[in-house]
């Protein structure tokens, strides 16, 4: 059964000197992940709707509180507004409104109850500081995990601040087939974040687009170099010109693609995405095409169980109307899913004429 991870880290705050337990999360778990897990639980439900619902659900709460109500969810969460700040006379003018408001959210106690009860915890190890890249974005496309050549990449994260050409220390973006990038173009070096044009090494094969990437830096003049990685991988987008010949796509470092594209219909050159998502209880996978907008429009479900080929229909609105796709290695392209990519596998696609 997993556990909850912590570690003790020091509390500053006490004298003599303390600890306190600080929680070590597995993983970061955002819409996506949450409506893959309750499709494959709920085999009538598809991840798609599932993920619209939950952002419909978080726009409504927001809405009410907005409108001045609070938000009960029974044997869940509740949500109200709260206020930050002191007045020194009931009239005094208030403080900015940034700073102001505030949500606060709580636990209902059947929901604590059960949590508690079931909860293992695992004692970690206490932590050297380092570099721990917790997010990754490409900030034209604001699409998470996307390695885009031309756009910026934005790490968040903690301890991330390095010395530029002090030797051991900088980021490194890693093909996981080959090519290897110590990058150059950075526009931020904070500790909380990082801002960099990618330099993207190429590697073997054309659909070889999933990468690494990695952060050293060194803390006191005399201290050994630490690394952080990030703990997802990130893929660059691929070009389709070709509709004549097979292009490979959904896949990581292997020789031969998972699966190809082989042909489609289009009217006009059009950047979307395609992804693969893992029906993790009956091992089925879910073919559909996407818009560049996160929650945005998808074509339908495709539901692949073998290899073979298949149609792939376009979202409403997308000068791409199907996409021939031909699935070469489905074994492999499961494991993929559940073992690297939290069971969704997204590939952006630059769809052109000519």
């Amino acid at each position: 059964m997993p556990t909850i991870q912590w570690r003790p880290a020091v509390n500053a705050l006490t004298v003599p000197q303390s600890y306190k337990m600080l929680f070590v999360p597995r993983n970061i778990v955002g819409y996506s992940e949450l409506a893959a897990e309750i499709a494959a639980e709920n085999p009538n439900w598809n991840a798609e709707l599932v993920e619209a619902v939950l952002r419909a659900e978080r726009k409504a709460i927001q809405r009410h509180l907005i409108n001045g109500n609070q938000i009960t969810l029974e044997d869940a969460f509740s949500y109200r507004i709260s206020f930050v700040g002191k007045l020194d006379a009931p009239d005094t003018p208030l403080p900015n409104r940034d700073d102001l408001i505030q949500v606060n959210i709580h636990a209902s106690v059947p929901f604590m109850r059960e949590l508690r009860h079931a909860a293992q915890l695992e004692r970690l190890p206490p932590e050297q500081k380092q570099p721990l890249i917790a997010a990754a974005e490409d900030i034209k496309l604001k699409l998470k995990d996307v390695l885009n050549p031309k756009g910026v990449l934005k790490l968040t994260g903690t301890n991330l601040f390095f010395e530029e050409g002090e030797e051991g220390c900088g980021c490194v973006i890693e093909g996981t087939q080959s090519g290897r990038a110590v990058q150059a173009q950075f526009a931020v070096i904070a500790n909380a974040s990082v801002l960099l044009v990618p330099e993207i090494p190429a590697q073997a094969h054309p659909w070889n687009n999933e990468y690494t990437v990695a952060i050293s830096t060194q803390y006191t003049e005399h201290g050994t170099v630490r690394s952080g990685i990030y703990g997802r991988k990130l893929r660059s987008p691929l070009t389709l010109t070709n509709f004549g010949h097979p292009i490979g796509i959904l896949t990581g470092s292997a020789d031969a693609p998972y699966v190809s594209v082989t042909g489609g219909s289009m009217s006009a050159d059009e950047t979307l995405r395609i992804q693969a998502v893992l029906d993790i209880h009956a091992g089925h996978l879910l073919f559909s095409l996407l818009d560049m907008e996160e929650g945005g429009k998808a074509g339908p479900v495709v539901t692949v169980t073998a290899n073979g080929t298949l149609t792939v229909q376009g979202f409403a609105g997308s000068a791409v109307s199907s996409l021939e796709i031909r699935v070469n290695d489905f074994a492999a392209l499961v494991k993929m899913a559940r073992n690297v990519y939290s069971s969704r596998v997204v590939d952006v696609l630059e769809v052109r004429l000519t």
